[in-house]
């Protein structure tokens, strides 16, 4: 009795000192959404045009259930537009972020947990997604408004890129 007992605390004392070492498990996010603003009038800030207000809300309804917890744009008024339709379907608040701050983005979204949307530029979102260790594939060209990554960063620390289409 007295062996088994002290087999036991061993036991024990041995699962805590493991429990002890454990590394803390840091958040991540369960997933990062890249997309750029949708289709944008002429001008120097200008607003979304009818058919990118129209794709906006395809954004939303593609993620409205992707459990997005957080949302990131630039402060552009095409980039807050696209935002929008989302926010508004899930009740959060589109946070802004520089674009030519793109590390201080990279270092807030790591932190997270849950799925998080970045809406960004033709000439910031692959540098963005190289940076979050996903892979862009080619340059965004400047009609190109469809192009929706899906970043999935995975146990072993290597984050597999899914590329979708958005209407």
């Amino acid at each position: 009795m007295r062996a088994s007992l002290r087999l036991l605390c061993t036991f024990a004392a041995a699962s805590v000192l493991l429990v002890s070492l454990a590394p803390v498990a840091r958040a991540e996010p369960s997933a990062i959404y890249l997309v750029r603003h949708a289709e944008k009038a002429e001008g120097k800030d200008p607003d979304l045009t009818p058919q990118g207000r129209a794709r906006a809300r395809g954004i939303a309804a593609i993620l409205h259930r992707a459990g997005v917890t957080s949302i990131y744009s630039t402060p552009t008024v095409r980039a807050r537009q696209t935002a929008a339709p989302l926010a508004q379907r899930t009740g959060l608040t589109v946070e802004l972020y520089d674009p030519l701050a793109p590390l201080a983005l990279v270092e807030k979204v790591r932190s997270l947990s849950g799925a998080v949307l970045v809406i960004g530029h033709s000439n910031t979102l692959p540098e963005l997604v190289r940076l979050l260790g996903g892979a862009p594939g080619t340059d965004i060209a400047d009609d190109e408004f469809d192009r929706l990554y899906q970043l999935l960063p995975g146990r072993d620390g290597q984050v597999r890129t899914i590329l979708l289409g958005t209407p």
